[in-house]
């Protein structure tokens, strides 16, 4: 019997986006590693069935949030809110979009981001795969462990994480972002 021809897919070394901060950023939400629709259109979570820019909007809901066509204009909303974004991946191998594909990633240099926030109130890792970094992501930052700014875990806003409704999803960001001391 001749052997199977391998199957297996080339993999393209895959490259994150830019940091999201402002002097002004007082709550990082690290991701894993954006999907592929965020790659394509060059914005943090860019898939329309991401609840993150939901989820965002339901906290504040007076401040109306510029739709899904301005990405700056959302940029700068969430920037004035005192939020930034990052991954904790800087480039990584991966088919597809879930993080259980994600192999050979390379953690971005949160040393010198670390120096571009220096109101820091808390660090949120928006799902599993960033939260399992958490204590490697405080280290290089030069932040200790159990010591302020805290690291708080929050629900996947990713579509792969349907077993969350959007309204448990509010809820449990909206806490974390209280601990966190925004309003």
């Amino acid at each position: 019997m001749p052997d199977s021809p391998d199957r297996t897919l080339p993999t393209d070394r895959l490259h994150g986006l830019p940091p999201l901060v402002g002097p002004g950023t007082r709550v990082l939400v690290l991701g894993s590693f954006p999907g592929a629709a965020s790659l394509r259109a060059a914005q943090y979570y860019g898939h329309p069935r991401n609840h993150f820019w939901p989820v965002l909007q339901a906290l504040w809901p007076a401040l109306a949030q510029p739709g899904a066509h301005d990405y700056a204009g959302r940029c700068a909303w969430l920037l004035a809110r005192g939020l930034g974004l990052w991954d904790v991946y800087a480039d990584c191998e991966r088919q597809g979009s879930l993080d259980s594909a994600i192999r050979n990633a390379r953690l971005n240099d949160f040393a010198a981001l670390r120096a571009r926030l220096p109101g820091l109130a808390a660090i949120v890792h928006n799902g599993g795969e960033s939260f399992t970094h958490a204590r490697r992501v405080r280290q290089a930052m030069g932040l200790q462990d159990g010591a302020a700014p805290p690291s708080l875990r929050v629900p996947s806003t990713s579509p792969a994480n349907a077993s969350w409704s959007l309204q448990r999803k509010i809820d449990a960001w909206g806490a974390a972002l209280a601990h966190a001391g925004l309003p």
